[in-house]
C-alpha cells in the first residue's frame, strides 16, 4: 500500500495548486514512433524550478510555518533540484535557507539556488558527504534540518502523479526515475489510493545501482558508486522507508547506461524540443531499452526535470557523454 489516503493526496494537490499550475502530459508522435508505444510524457520540467521537487517544498514549508518550531530557518543538502524547491517555497513565507552542495556542483543549479535567496556552502565530494555536514550545521546554528526524503516531501511531489492519473487512468506502465525515492513513492501511493492496476517501473543509472540492489535484496543496500552524470539518480545510501515502499509497490527496477541516458536526452530534444536533464531522460532511456517487450502499450514516462547545464547539454547534442549534467 502507498503512504497516503486519497483525501490526503487531494488536500496536497489543493495546496500545491495554490502556488503553481498543474503540469501537462503530452503524447508526442515522434516519441511514439521511436518507442512503438502510446507514450505520454509528464512534463515536470515545466514547473517554476524546472523540476518536480518544488511540489514537495511547498507542502514542507507550509507545515514548517504552521508548526512554529522556533528555529532560525532551514538547512538542507542537495545537488540541485531539492535545493531549488526548498528556497522557492521558503520565499513565500520569508524563511531563510542554507544549502550545502558538494564541491564541483552544477554552476547553473548553484546560481539558481543563490538567485532564490539561499546561502550556499560547498562541502564534500558528493551528496553523501554534503548532507552529514549540513545536519551538523543545523545543530550548531539552531536551524531546521530538511531531509532529502521525508513524508511531507513525498506528499507534495505525489501531486504530479495525481494529475497524471486523473488525466490517464488507463496507463499500462509508468517509468519513474529513482534517486532518494520521493517521486516513485509518490507515484506508488497515488496508484494504490486510486485502486489502479498500472505497473510502476523504477529507473536508475548503472553507475549508481544502490536502489536496484536494494530492490533485489528487499532491504537497503548501499553502494560505493554514484558516478553517473545524471545527478538526480546518483544515490549511494538508500533510505529504508523509501526502499520499503518501492519493494512493495514497484514492478521492477531498470538500470540504464550513461550512453542510454544521453541517447534519451537527444531523443527528447529531437522529438519534442525539450531539454531533459540526465535523471529526467532516464525513464525514456528505460522504455527505449525495453521497447520490444512494451510495444503497443500505453505508457507514461516522467520527465522529472530539465535542469541540465549548457556545456553538458552541448556535449550530449554533439553525440558525447558529459562528466556531469
Amino acid at each position: 500500500m502507498g503512504m497516503f489516503t486519497l483525501d490526503q493526496l487531494h488536500a496536497a494537490g489543493t495546496l500545491v495548486h495554490r502556488y503553481i499550475q498543474p503540469t501537462l502530459q503530452y503524447n508526442w508522435p515522434l516519441l511514439c514512433e521511436r518507442t512503438g508505444c502510446d507514450v505520454w510524457v509528464k512534463h515536470e520540467n515545466h514547473t517554476p524550478t524546472g523540476a518536480f521537487k518544488v511540489r514537495g517544498g511547498i507542502v514542507y514549508l507550509d507545515n514548517y510555518v504552521r508548526s512554529k518550531d522556533g528555529t532560525n530557518g532551514l538547512i538542507t543538502a542537495t545537488t540541485g533540484n531539492h535545493g531549488q524547491s526548498i528556497p522557492w517555497a521558503a520565499r513565500l513565507h520569508d524563511v531563510p535557507v542554507t544549502i550545502y552542495v558538494p564541491k564541483g556542483n552544477s554552476p547553473e543549479k548553484n546560481a539558481s539556488m543563490h538567485a532564490l535567496g539561499a546561502e550556499l556552502v560547498e562541502h564534500g565530494a558528493d551528496f553523501d558527504e554534503a548532507w552529514p555536514a549540513s545536519e551538523k550545521a543545523a545543530a550548531d546554528r539552531d536551524l531546521h534540518f530538511v531531509k532529502s526524503f521525508h513524508e511531507l516531501l513525498v506528499k507534495g511531489v505525489s501531486t504530479y502523479a495525481l494529475e497524471l492519473f486523473s488525466a490517464h487512468d488507463d496507463l499500462d506502465t509508468v517509468y519513474v526515475p529513482v534517486g532518494m525515492g520521493s517521486g516513485i513513492c509518490g507515484m506508488i501511493s497515488v496508484r494504490d489510493a486510486l485502486g489502479l492496476k498500472t505497473k510502476i517501473v523504477g529507473v536508475v543509472a548503472e553507475q549508481a545501482p544502490a536502489i536496484a540492489q536494494s530492490f533485489a535484496a528487499k532491504r537497503p543496500v548501499s553502494s560505493n558508486s554514484s558516478a553517473t552524470f545524471a545527478a538526480g539518480v546518483a544515490c549511494r545510501n538508500p533510505v529504508a522507508e523509501a526502499v520499503e515502499v518501492i519493494c512493495a509497490g514497484a514492478e521492477r527496477i531498470v538500470q540504464v547506461s550513461e550512453t542510454e541516458i544521453a541517447d534519451a536526452m537527444r531523443a527528447y530534444f529531437h522529438d519534442t524540443h525539450n531539454a531533459a536533464e540526465g535523471a529526467g531522460a532516464a525513464p525514456l532511456a528505460a522504455l527505449m531499452q525495453e521497447k520490444d517487450t512494451m510495444k503497443g502499450r500505453k505508457v507514461g514516462v516522467i520527465l522529472c526535470g530539465g535542469n541540465v547545464d549548457g556545456p553538458a547539454f552541448a556535449t550530449v547534442l554533439k553525440g558525447g557523454i558529459p562528466t556531469r549534467a
